[in-house]
């Protein structure tokens, strides 16, 4: 028999109207105000020679030495902007992450606010999988270590919303974890084996997203 969960205490998507997006800062924010515009020039120039890189030699061609070389810096002027590789190839990403969480947060329906939670988890998935596609290889070299992949904060947006959603879909069902079990079908190493070694076209993706999606929220028959 169902009952009701006792409160998820972890925090929680804001409800409407959405407060700005929570986006992952690069860096050490411990620059002097005189050198804080030397700094974004540098973060610039630095990410500029890592594009270049993933250009010319895919994701696996950037490492911090390269960067180093490319942009012409020391190597530890790298380490101490980014922290490690996969803060350098999350920063690369940054762009299209803004643009994710802002369409997801406070964009429009399907998958802003006003459209019915179901709709939106539909549209949020099916966004996820397109950007998935488009920046795959990419995505795939920044997966953080086991024990940060989850802590990330793009990663707990993303999560806080689904929670959000499933709460108000399927009030009496334990959100946090089937936020997980969505969350598991949109991981890039996922996509990567069904898209690239399985050679499942993006449209079966999809459409299992939704069916997935039916039978959480229990839908189905609808």
């Amino acid at each position: 028999m169902s009952r009701v969960l006792p409160p998820f205490t972890e925090p929680q998507e804001p409800q409407e109207p959405v407060a700005t997006p929570v986006l992952l800062e690069i860096g050490t924010g411990q620059d002097e105000p005189s050198l804080r515009a030397d700094a974004a020039r540098n973060r610039a120039r630095l990410l500029d020679a890592a594009a270049r890189l993933v250009a010319e030699h895919g994701a696996a061609g950037v490492t911090m030495e390269a960067v180093a070389a490319a942009a012409q810096v020391g190597k530890g002027t790298v380490f101490r902007r980014f922290g490690d590789r996969t803060g350098l190839l999350t920063a690369l990403l940054d762009h299209s992450e803004k643009k994710f969480q802002a369409a997801f947060l406070s964009g429009e329906p399907p998958m802003g606010p006003g459209a019915p939670p179901v709709e939106r988890l539909r549209a949020f998935g099916c966004a996820a999988l397109r950007r998935a596609a488009d920046d795959l290889e990419l995505q795939l070299a920044a997966e953080p270590c086991p024990d940060r992949r989850y802590v990330v904060p793009p990663r707990r947006v993303r999560h806080a919303h689904v929670v959000m959603l499933l709460r108000q879909a399927v009030p009496d069902a334990d959100g946090e974890l089937l936020a997980h079990t969505l969350m598991g079908y949109l991981d890039p190493p996922l996509i990567h084996h069904l898209t690239k070694q399985c050679r499942m076209p993006m449209e079966r993706l999809q459409a299992g997203w939704y069916d997935l999606v039916a039978r959480v929220t229990r839908t189905a028959g609808e």
